[in-house]
């Protein structure tokens, strides 16, 4: 599909066709994709969809079988460019016999950075991120989530143009969760480039300006979140209901009304059949008993496209594969 066009002009990254094979399975097909100055970019989709092997390819860990890779507008690749990026690979990995201090001061030093400006920038984040404790203790000591606390600090101390996160939130707590999300848009703020690979909806739809989903290695929605929700169209409602929710279920599952409905527990969000009016499934629920306690039209979820769109793009390669 095209891509929705971009109002910035400065692309940091820029992917273009880029293909990836491993005995003989496409783990990334003709992928292009860019990634304005300033955005925080979500690059989403189901487990396997391709998300971490495009992020190598970005970051010259791998070389694609075909298509470029351009960095900040050249193609001399990731490590030509690492003193500009900062990069927290899907697979951690820290020296566990070092003092975390030390580690941090260690890696901050290999990006340029002097060892007296980086103890101090080290000390700064251990101490916001609650970890100023454990300073002087060696990695292996700490829990799983310390040590992706103290491997997220490393790829910030050099003062990155260009944050690359491969699914930065997995394993964290919800408290330590929201610590990063705050740092990330704060960073952003700041003018750095955020890209982060994530399947958890949920976070990409607080935090991103920009999402490309992709699904069996081939991307099948790229644009602002805005104007990515504006695209998918449709007539959504949410509703929840104090008591008498299952007098509703007829009205429901009428597929003249609602054509998908996802439950939530708390509530429901509704995607209406196309030329539903959202007054008529008001005036069946009244009418079937049911005490509604929130009817609101709202935009789709970044949940609820994406749904459509993996959903969508798996019936498609499902039936490629009958016709070969």
């Amino acid at each position: 599909m095209s891509p929705i066009p971009h109002t910035t002009s400065e692309r940091i990254v820029d992917l273009e066709r880029i293909t990836k094979r491993f005995a003989g399975h496409v783990a990334v097909s003709e992928l292009s994709l860019s990634v304005p100055r300033g955005v925080v970019f979500g690059l989403l989709g189901p487990n396997g969809a391709g998300k971490t092997t495009t992020i190598r390819m970005t970051m010259n860990i791998m070389i694609p079988d075909e298509g470029v890779v351009r960095l900040f507008g050249d193609d001399l690749g990731g490590r030509h460019h690492s003193a500009r990026i900062g990069y927290l690979p899907e697979e951690r990995g820290l020296y566990k016999k070092m003092r975390v201090r030390e580690v941090l001061i260690f890696l901050a030093e290999t990006k340029g950075v002097a060892r007296a400006v980086a103890a101090k920038k080290a000390d700064r984040w251990l101490e916001r991120l609650d970890l100023a404790d454990w300073r002087l203790r060696k990695v292996e000591e700490l829990s799983k989530g310390m040590q992706q606390k103290v491997q997220f600090i490393s790829t910030m101390l050099h003062s990155p143009e260009l944050l690359i996160l491969d699914e930065p939130f997995a394993g964290l707590d919800p408290i330590n969760a929201q610590t990063l999300k705050d740092i990330i848009v704060e960073l952003a703020r700041g003018g750095t480039t955020i890209i982060f690979s994530t399947h958890q909806m949920d976070v990409a739809e607080k935090i991103c300006d920009h999402v490309c989903i992709i699904a069996r290695g081939r991307k099948v929605l790229d644009g602002g979140l805005a104007e990515v929700k504006q695209v998918h169209g449709g007539t959504h409602v949410a509703v929840a209901f104090e008591d008498g929710g299952e007098r509703a279920a007829d009205t429901l599952n009428d597929r003249r009304l609602v054509a998908k409905a996802d439950d939530y527990g708390p509530y429901a969000e509704l995607a209406l059949a196309d030329g539903a009016d959202p007054q008529d499934l008001l005036e069946r629920l009244v009418r079937s008993g049911a005490r509604l306690r929130r009817f609101e039209r709202i935009e789709p979820s970044l949940h609820r496209i994406f749904l459509d769109k993996v959903g969508s793009e798996t019936e498609q390669h499902g039936a490629e594969v009958s016709r070969a």
